[in-house]
């Protein structure tokens, strides 16, 4: 039965619009995002489809674009509608960020660059320019790189700190093979990018690894 059929206590956008958002099952929320099902299916069901067959939200909001059209049930309005719920979430925790000081906010740091890095396909290396109390000033991709590495270089780093004025600088990226540790090579890099900065007095505060669902700080780990 369609959901236009059901009793309005039970449809997923009314009782999103009582308040009752957290409730909501994911599917229920796509749902109200893909508004109308398939022919003999609800909008509901075909949320759970979905993410059955992708293994769950993340595994919807990550695929391929020419694999996620591909499927019956998402067209490009509604996998545009996906992308920017993401891209929305994105935007609101660096808002956070820049309202607020980094070093007290790590939680709000790591769901940022989850949101950000975790699904790349690739090495992406970024950086978060602080400014003097630790509030974001700018989140910028300054290298990509392939499967297993990416190439940085510490002059150019240091070059766009002093373009921002920056007090401080975050640095990040993600390892597509799902391990967060760092290997000698990412050690090798974050002393070579904190020597770069060291003489303009531009402290590296944290460097951050993304793998899957988890993160690794360097400075946690006494790194830095």
């Amino acid at each position: 039965m369609a959901i236009s059929g059901w009793p309005s206590e039970q449809r997923p956008r009314e009782r999103l619009l009582a308040g009752e958002a957290a409730r909501l099952s994911d599917a229920e929320l796509l749902a109200v995002l893909l508004r109308t099902g398939l022919r003999g299916r609800s909008a509901v069901e075909l949320g759970s489809e979905l993410l059955a067959e992708y293994g769950g939200l993340r595994g919807l909001l990550a695929a391929r674009q020419e694999q996620a059209l591909a499927r019956p049930g998402l067209g490009p309005a509604r996998w545009a509608l996906l992308q920017a719920s993401v891209e929305l979430s994105r935007r609101s925790l660096r808002e956070e960020l820049r309202t607020r000081d980094s070093l007290q906010s790590p939680r709000a740091v790591r769901d940022f660059l989850a949101l950000w890095l975790r699904d790349r396909r690739f090495e992406v290396f970024a950086g978060l320019f602080l400014d003097s109390q630790n509030r974001l000033i700018a989140s910028e991709e300054l290298f990509r790189g392939t499967l297993t590495q990416t190439a940085v270089y510490p002059r150019e780093v240091a070059r766009r700190a002093l373009e921002l004025n920056c007090a401080g600088i975050i640095l990040a990226h993600n390892h597509p093979s799902g391990v967060a540790e760092p290997s000698a090579a990412d050690r090798m890099l974050t002393d070579a990018l904190r020597s770069a900065l060291r003489p303009l007095d531009i402290p590296v505060l944290d460097h951050l690894i993304v793998a899957g669902n988890h993160c690794f700080s360097f400075s946690e780990a006494g790194l830095i």
